[in-house]
């Protein structure tokens, strides 16, 4: 049985993932919503304007009152850095399915393994899921590489299981960890 907690406040080693604030919106739109290179694999094309940014995270702030709900913005020395979110819970299986995107400025220095590790760890130990999945574009390996260091054994891979907003048909690799696998 789950006990859904929302988006508490989890800090690591270098980071702090805390709840948005529409405040966030100047950050999160300079460093990574308005970047191709950050949103090409994902599901969401980059941001045209601040106002959109501000808008989304106003509309994400109000999702913060479920207890459900799991959206966290990475912050290195106070600044949001990127995103890291459950894209999908299922309560009845004790599912969830995990997403996320960083600045390009701090690909390749860990912080998404560390900041995805400490969500693995809150979403087995403190809301009680049994299963964490994270899958990618098989296009965007480096987005592997995190699951991979998180502890994730790769399941398979749908070909063409994905179209970007851009029209490009993606092959996505799944990953998953369960609960009495974690921390072996």
């Amino acid at each position: 049985m789950l006990t859904h907690k929302g988006t508490i406040t989890i800090k690591t080693h270098r980071l702090i993932l805390r709840r948005f604030s529409p405040d966030d919106a100047e950050a999160m739109f300079a460093n990574w919503a308005s970047d191709e290179r950050v949103t090409r694999y994902l599901t969401w094309t980059p941001h045209s304007s601040v106002e959109f940014t501000r808008q989304l995270l106003t509309a994400w702030c109000a999702e913060y009152e479920r207890n459900d709900y799991y959206n966290w913005t990475i912050t290195e020395g106070g600044t949001p850095i990127g995103n890291i979110s459950v894209v999908l819970v299922n309560d009845k299986h004790e599912y969830a399915c995990i997403g996320y995107c960083l600045s390009h400025n701090r690909w390749g220095r860990g912080i998404m393994t560390e900041a995805a590790s400490a969500v693995i760890d809150f979403l087995f130990d403190e809301v009680g899921f049994n299963r964490i999945e994270i899958s990618h574009a098989t296009k965007n390996p480096a987005s592997g590489r995190v699951a991979q260091k998180c502890g994730l054994t790769y399941e398979g891979t749908k070909r063409e299981f994905y179209r970007t907003p851009s029209g490009e048909m993606h092959d996505i690799a799944f990953y998953s960890v369960l609960k009495r696998e974690h921390g072996e």
